[in-house]
């Protein structure tokens, strides 16, 4: 990795970067020199990241962990800064959506929005933001919400992330006198196994758009290659994870007294997701 890498000697943690959106943005950061840790459930596609960004030159970890758990949390922190002495980018990207209407919804997995969405988030600042104090980072939070958080009828997901867009406000407000910024990013609708829990029929719907003949089932994961047809064929509908990840790069790179506060990142057409 040349040092003229612009996160060269940086620690990163991504978490929810098993897949989509999370992978794109540790493969990004690692690829633009920094040492990533990537966090999710599925450890053999964070070893696949992280022999991609080792072969580009850079240093990477995966970590299994639940983010609906403090401890696995804190514990996330610590291992990367135990391990390179530092934090200076955490993106909290982790979240999960079960769209049913509320008068249909199972309170279970309201639980599970609420416990990842926001109690993961909200921790991983706490542990970052103690984190990047302690060694003196000029460091970045990164918070992914989503557009949902535009709509005043999101449904009880959007309502998780209209409370990431007031976390991270008031998050920039307690931290003007660090050098810690806070980047609130807002993706819409992007080709990622995301929509696994949505309705099968609409997501069957895009899959036959891309002329792909492959049955969706409830909660499955498509194969990655159905995601990459997807973002060729359907540009105006479906982003592409990178779009989201280059939006990162972007926000983490600038000098400190540079503040990115929100950015949003969608498709020509908006889709209501």
């Amino acid at each position: 990795m040349s040092s003229e890498a612009p996160l060269s000697g940086k620690t990163a943690i991504v978490t929810g970067a098993s897949s989509g959106i999370g992978r794109a943005i540790a493969e990004t950061l690692g690829g633009a020199g920094a040492h990533v840790f990537l966090s999710g459930r599925t450890a053999s596609a964070m070893e696949a990241s992280a022999k991609t960004i080792a072969e580009a030159g850079g240093k990477a970890e995966g970590v299994v962990a639940d983010m609906r758990d403090p401890a696995q949390v804190r514990g996330l922190v610590d291992r990367a800064v135990e391990a390179t002495g530092r934090l200076d980018i955490l993106v909290n990207n982790a979240g999960v959506s079960f769209p049913a209407p509320i008068l249909e919804g199972d309170p279970e997995q309201w639980r599970t929005m609420l416990e990842t969405n926001l109690l993961g988030l909200l921790v991983g600042c706490q542990a970052g933001v103690l984190a990047m104090r302690a060694c003196g980072a000029e460091g970045h939070i990164v918070n992914i919400s989503s557009i949902a958080a535009q709509r005043p009828d999101s449904g009880v997901y959007g309502s998780t992330k209209h409370a990431v867009n007031a976390i991270s406000a008031t998050l920039r407000g307690e931290l003007e006198e660090d050098p810690i910024r806070v980047v609130n990013v807002m993706p819409g609708a992007i080709a990622t196994n995301f929509a696994r829990n949505f309705d099968p029929a609409f997501v069957q719907g895009f899959v036959k758009m891309a002329g792909l003949d492959i049955e969706v089932k409830a909660g499955e994961r498509l194969p990655d290659e159905v995601f990459e047809k997807l973002s060729e064929s359907l540009k105006q509908l479906l982003g592409d994870p990178d779009d989201v990840a280059q939006a990162v790069l972007y926000a983490v790179t600038q000098p400190i007294h540079v503040n990115i506060a929100d950015i949003v990142v969608r498709p020509p057409k908006q889709l209501n997701l």
